[in-house]
């Protein structure tokens, strides 16, 4: 794929893999100062961190509530703080890497550009960033759909990494499609991870609650409720301009 193409989706593309993985591939882990914006439970960010332990991490988070579990949670290379990408407290061209991993599109639309900016900002000139973001497509995005619709506010967060691809200072390295294998044991261990959420407000009844538990339900073997998420990953990197 050209990395002068930024393309929504490429279904012949797609591979079945693990992030992590492809991370490991795509990224010059070692040794780096790495942020992580939007990091949730930082389960990705964990893994990392144990894996390269002369890298150092900085993982933010504007829900509150996650960020104090974090923070309960430590790790000896991981610096937790409660921040949002609109304002993030690294210097100018001080950070390797920056990572938002199904985190853009939870950035509300209007302060999207000026967290566009502050990635930019903060990046080493030869820092990369990596995005990662869910396609609206699939069995598990039906699901979700029931739970939230994101059509909207994942279409604003292509746009505003078009957007950042297309600054003079930042360059399209490439775009890479993925479906990642997602197994759950139970529906109590579904509800737990996408209903009993702080990040997010869900108005959700009893009847539109059933229709949910009913989808799950109908995914449920003797080894849990296995799919396969597709998401496309766009690397970026900041050009050295003399």
């Amino acid at each position: 794929m050209s990395a002068n193409r930024m393309v929504l989706d490429d279904q012949a593309a797609y591979r079945t893999g693990s992030e992590v993985e492809l991370m490991e591939r795509l990224l010059n882990l070692d040794g780096s100062l790495i942020v992580e914006l939007g990091c949730g439970r930082a389960g990705t960010t964990r893994l990392l961190a144990a894996a390269h332990p002369d890298s150092r991490f900085i993982a933010t988070e504007v829900d509150a509530i996650q960020h104090a579990k974090n923070q309960q949670n430590p790790a000896s290379n991981i610096s937790f703080r409660l921040e949002g990408a609109q304002a993030i407290g690294e210097a100018d061209g001080s950070v390797d890497i920056v990572l938002m991993l199904k985190s853009l599109h939870h950035v509300p639309r209007g302060i999207m550009p000026q967290a566009m900016s502050e990635v930019a900002r903060i990046l080493k000139p030869g820092g990369v960033a990596y995005f990662s973001e869910p396609v609206y497509q699939g069995e598990f995005n039906a699901l979700l759909s029931l739970i939230h619709d994101e059509k909207r506010v994942r279409e604003q967060a292509f746009l505003a990494i078009q957007g950042l691809a297309q600054r003079g200072d930042m360059e399209l390295l490439g775009q890479y499609f993925l479906n990642v294998p997602g197994r759950y044991d139970s529906w109590e261990a579904f509800e737990a991870r996408f209903l009993n959420v702080t990040h997010t407000r869900l108005e959700i009844d009893e009847l539109r609650y059933r229709r949910i538990r009913s989808a799950f339900m109908k995914r449920m073997g003797p080894e849990g409720a296995s799919f396969l998420k597709p998401h496309r990953i766009d690397l970026l990197r900041k050009r050295n301009i003399s």
